[in-house]
């Protein structure tokens, strides 16, 4: 399983955005895989089409890529509370990567910093800057 950050749903989303081609790229390479989202990151995802009316085709979208939502596991709070404590990332990349550890799964993002914490912990990663 593949684990994505919003930085790679939201470019898969926005043509315009500077990481579409890449995110197009990662998805068409790693079609095989099962893929998932942490219901922090799917919301997070969502902001920009919910502010500008396209919630629905947001949604639509992200559900036909088949993406898995993953709640976060039993003792979240503690084990997200230590994970942003000892990586220094913010709370949603900490989902992403709790997601990841949760599911044995590798992350994807174009994020260097939640790239590097990922290696700390050692979480594959299949993709970033």
């Amino acid at each position: 399983m593949i684990v994505f950050d919003a930085s790679v749903l939201i470019a898969h989303l926005d043509g315009s955005d500077r990481h579409h081609a890449r995110a197009q790229s990662l998805l068409e390479a790693n079609s095989s895989e099962s893929w998932g989202a942490s219901s922090i990151t799917l919301a997070e995802t969502l902001v920009y089409p919910a502010r500008v009316g396209r919630l629905e085709e947001a949604e639509a979208a992200l559900m036909r890529l088949d993406l898995h939502e993953l709640p976060l596991g039993g003792g979240a709070q503690g084990r997200l509370a230590e994970m942003r404590a000892g990586v220094g990332l913010k709370m949603p990349d900490c989902c992403v990567l709790l997601a990841a550890q949760d599911n044995e799964a590798a992350v994807a993002t174009f994020d260097a910093d939640l790239l590097a914490a990922a290696r700390k912990l050692a979480v594959e990663a299949v993709f970033g800057d």
